[in-house]
């Protein structure tokens, strides 16, 4: 505690630069100014996963459904459904008063563009449009979805919880090509993204919109009233994690979206401060590879990864105080009846990953790692990545970046010499974890998540989900969706699970409980 103490002091100047991110407050004006835990780079939640687009479109834009405390589908843009009784054709009507931040009307046509967009990136989406026979508009309130084989979770997709997200945007926004952002942010949430005040590395803002009309339900995960009680957010990025400690402190910031482990006793000590978890079911990383490039373009090489590591030294040093971590060998959630761990290599062997690099025909390829300075946890990863390749014999090159650069960096599909990579670090919500058709769970070749693998027998698997009709086959599927990722293909490799506390001032109340970073419902006296 005492060096933590000492770090403090010594960081406490660096107090005096936030003063040019904070503005002052209008006089009428209420301002919720947040710390969260990446600089917002990239605006379209269709384009990329990244949590912080995510948090982001969860502000601007709504939903179709949203799952609630139970992680059960309510409605959201919705206010009325039937399915055949077959399940094969499902017709949704809007709800009133739905108004896009220009003024516009949504209306169903919005919808069937901002799906089908979706369905082109979002794994659980493709799984659904495979399904789908037609999606269409009725009217300007009513479209129908005709199935052409049976699935099982057509609530469940349009209500996803985390990337990718079936937001609704404006159809002339959602025709844009879904490998190529949106040029513009036009909303249908509860506050509007304010562009011209945006700081790309500095600072994002976000003001309450008048039009919008919220659910008479109390609040319960992402479902419910999105009631906006605030007139403003202000996204304040401070990489720097006791300078963000020091401004929550003082009272110069309100919320703390992803406080450290090792900060945690200081917070909980501070005057006005309240620190809690708000995912019941933590977060999951991984050590994602590429497959199109050696040296992981070769299963053996990525076996060989598999044995150099103990998820200890990831959890250790990234998140710290074994309260806030677990070990977890499961490509699905741990903490969730679906959690296996089928097939995984739980101990290292060195001896074994130098046998494989050889049958591998390593050749000292570098290997690229991409290391998000400003996320501790996914920083420490790459250090203890680099330093195990190294002591393995691999060659490295460990590249140094902000994660924002991480997540544009991240799709580039060129060789590592020309702008791509070998590895980087992820983290995803357990919550997305809960069926095989998680989009970072693909082997869909170049469908598939970053890092793109290819796997016929675990794309067979995946689409035979949610036509299954019971548990017990579900079950099996997962666990052998789960095998073939350690024993042939490792799509990624699970590096644990760790929760994340949030800190925030005392003077807020009615913070949602979800995994998701949600800011509606918070009030500030």
């Amino acid at each position: 505690m005492g060096s933590t103490f000492r770090t403090v002091l010594r960081t406490a100047a660096a107090l005096l630069p936030l003063a040019l991110h904070v503005s002052s407050p209008a006089s009428a004006e209420t301002t919720l100014r947040v710390v969260p835990h990446a600089d917002l780079k990239n605006i379209d939640p269709i384009w990329t996963t990244a949590y912080i687009t995510r948090n982001h479109s969860y502000l601007v834009w709504d939903t179709l459904f949203s799952l609630d405390e139970n992680f059960q589908p309510q409605p959201q843009m919705v206010e009325s459904w039937k399915a055949s009784d077959d399940k094969m054709e499902w017709t949704f009507t809007l709800r009133d008063g739905l108004k896009f931040h220009d003024g516009a009307p949504v209306t169903s046509a919005d919808v069937v563009s901002s799906l089908e967009r979706w369905g082109k990136r979002d794994g659980m989406g493709q799984q659904l449009f495979a399904a789908t026979e037609t999606l269409e508009a009725v009217d300007d309130k009513t479209f129908r979805l005709k199935l052409k084989s049976p699935f099982g979770l057509v609530l469940e997709s349009f209500g996803k919880l985390s990337s990718n997200v079936p937001f609704i945007m404006p159809k002339r926004l959602a025709e844009t090509d879904p490998f190529k952002q949106v040029p513009e942010v036009v909303g249908s949430g509860p506050f509007r993204f304010m562009k011209e005040q945006w700081v790309p590395g500095s600072k994002v803002v976000y003001t309450k919109f008048a039009d919008y009309v919220p659910r008479k339900e109390a609040p319960s995960n992402a479902a419910g009233g999105k009631v906006a009680k605030v007139d403003r957010i202000e996204w304040l990025y401070i990489p720097d994690p006791n300078t963000a400690m020091n401004a929550l402190i003082s009272g110069e910031v309100d919320y703390y979206e992803n406080a450290p482990a090792d900060l945690v006793p200081i917070l909980r000590q501070a005057e006005g401060v309240k620190v809690e978890t708000l995912d019941p079911l933590g977060n999951q990383g991984m050590l994602r590879f590429n497959h199109l490039h050696p040296p992981f373009d070769k299963p053996e090489l990525r076996k060989a990864v598999s044995y150099v590591f103990d998820q200890e030294q990831f959890l250790q040093a990234g998140v710290g105080d074994p309260a806030f971590w677990q070990k977890c060998y499961s490509y699905f959630a741990c903490n969730a009846p679906v959690g296996t761990d089928a097939g995984a290599v739980k101990q290292p062997d060195m001896a074994k990953a130098k046998e494989l690099m050889k049958a591998g025909g390593y050749d000292g390829t570098p290997v690229t790692i991409l290391q998000a300075t400003d996320i501790p946890v996914l920083n420490a990863a790459a250090l203890v990545t680099a330093q195990g390749l190294r002591e393995a014999g691999f060659t490295v090159d460990l590249q140094a970046m902000d994660w924002a650069t991480v997540t544009s960096r991240r799709a580039v599909k060129e060789p590592p010499g020309k702008g791509g990579w070998n590895v980087f670090f992820t983290w995803t919500l357990a919550a997305d974890l809960l069926t095989p058709l998680a989009t970072n769970l693909s082997a869909g070749c170049d469908k598939a998540w970053f890092g793109w693998p290819c796997d016929e027998k675990i794309e067979t698997w995946r689409a035979a989900y949610p036509r299954a009709t019971d548990d017990a086959t579900r079950k099996d599927l997962v666990e052998k969706i789960q095998e073939r990722n350690y024993t042939e293909v490792l799509t990624h490799l699970p590096i644990g699970a760790w929760f994340s506390p949030v800190a925030y001032r005392s003077n807020l109340s009615g913070v949602v409980k979800s995994p998701v970073s949600l800011y509606w419902n918070i009030e500030k006296k």
